[in-house]
């Protein structure tokens, strides 16, 4: 027998409700089973012409009881990772900036949240040998957590999308133009 938590269903609804720009590409995938008893995810890539320049995850996690390190009874999950210019991953205030373009994105679409924590990675590799004429690649990693104040979600995931464009190099939309779903790729959200 499932229980439903009409208090998630409420909240996939404003994940489902939420609007992100043509070039995020967004799909359900399974979630994780043992964090909490209610969770959705969501899988993104970030596509430009036939180029994938970014891509990432959310997870949102449910606990009607709570969790004492959630400081309440929602938590959302996210995981953003896109590709750089080899002279951007050697910039000491990357990291900085990668969690301002989360934390901007929150304050901007209005997402109140609370015990926000996570990190951001910088990865850049060098080849040698029979691939030293490779390019130098180079990826940021965003992984972050927080706990939304207000089960209405379409505001944080909107933000999660925003960051992943700005991850992956998107100029921002210009103010009060507002994203369309698209008609090719995966489904919108």
């Amino acid at each position: 027998m499932v229980v439903r938590s009409e208090e998630f269903h409420r909240a996939v609804e404003s994940v489902r409700a939420a609007r992100l720009r043509p070039e995020v590409r967004v799909e359900e995938i399974p979630a994780p089973q043992r964090l909490a008893p209610y969770g959705l995810a969501l899988s993104a890539d970030v596509v430009v012409g036939d180029d994938d320049v970014g891509s990432g995850r959310l997870v949102l996690l449910h606990d009607p009881a709570g969790q004492e390190a959630w400081h309440g009874t929602f938590r959302v999950v996210v995981y953003v990772r896109a590709s750089l210019e080899p002279e951007m991953a050697s910039d000491p205030l990357l990291p900085g900036v990668g969690w301002a373009w989360l934390t901007e994105a929150l304050a901007d679409r209005g997402a109140p949240y609370a015990a926000p924590s996570g990190t951001v990675t910088r990865v850049a590799s060098e080849s040698f040998g029979g691939m030293a004429d490779d390019p130098a690649p180079a990826e940021i990693e965003i992984r972050a957590s927080w706990t939304p104040i207000d089960p209405t979600l379409t505001p944080h995931v909107e933000a999660w999308g925003d960051t992943l464009a700005a991850a992956a190099g998107l100029l921002p939309l210009p103010s009060g133009v507002v994203a369309m779903p698209g008609q090719r790729g995966g489904r919108r959200r």
